[in-house]
C-alpha cells in the first residue's frame, strides 16, 4: 500500500508533464501564417495564386482567409491533423493532414478527400493531396 501511493503521484505527475508539453507544441502553431511555396498534384502553384492567403491559428481552432473566410476546428494528434470545416466554402467537410514546424516555417499536407493521413511531405502523383508551406507572420 505505502508503494501504491507514490506509484499512483508519479504517474499523475508524468500525465500532466506530457499533457503540458502537448500544449506548449500546439501554442507555437498559434498566430497568423503566410503561405510562401504552394503545390497541388505535385504542381507549383504560382505566387499570386496564394499571395493574399492567410491561415491564423488560435489553439483548436482555425480561420483560413483567400477568396472567401474559412473557418474551422483542428484536432491534432502527434504530427497529425483532422480539419473540420464549420464556416464558409468548407463548412461540413474534413480534411486530414501531417504537419511540422521548423525553422519557423509551417508545413501542412493535407489530403483533400479526407480518407487517410498523407504518408509524406510530398503531393506527386496524388491530385488530392495539397501542400503549403508557411512562414509566420510578423507582428504589427
Amino acid at each position: 500500500m505505502r508503494l501504491l501511493i507514490p506509484i499512483c503521484l508519479a504517474i499523475i505527475i508524468c500525465s500532466c508533464n506530457a499533457s503540458n508539453k502537448a500544449g506548449t507544441k500546439l501554442n507555437s502553431l498559434n498566430g497568423s501564417w503566410i503561405p510562401v511555396k504552394q503545390e497541388m498534384g505535385g504542381i507549383p502553384l504560382p505566387t499570386t495564386a496564394f499571395e493574399k492567403q492567410t491561415l491564423v491559428i488560435i489553439d483548436s481552432s482555425y480561420v483560413f482567409t483567400a477568396e472567401s473566410i474559412d473557418k474551422g476546428v483542428i484536432r491534432y494528434n502527434s504530427n497529425k491533423m483532422d480539419i473540420y470545416g464549420k464556416e464558409g466554402v468548407n463548412i461540413g467537410k474534413h480534411f486530414t493532414a501531417i504537419y511540422k514546424l521548423e525553422n519557423d516555417q509551417l508545413t501542412i499536407c493535407y489530403n483533400l478527400k479526407g480518407d487517410s493521413y498523407p504518408e509524406a511531405f510530398d503531393s506527386k502523383l496524388n491530385p488530392l493531396v495539397f501542400l503549403s508551406v508557411y512562414k509566420k507572420a510578423q507582428s504589427r
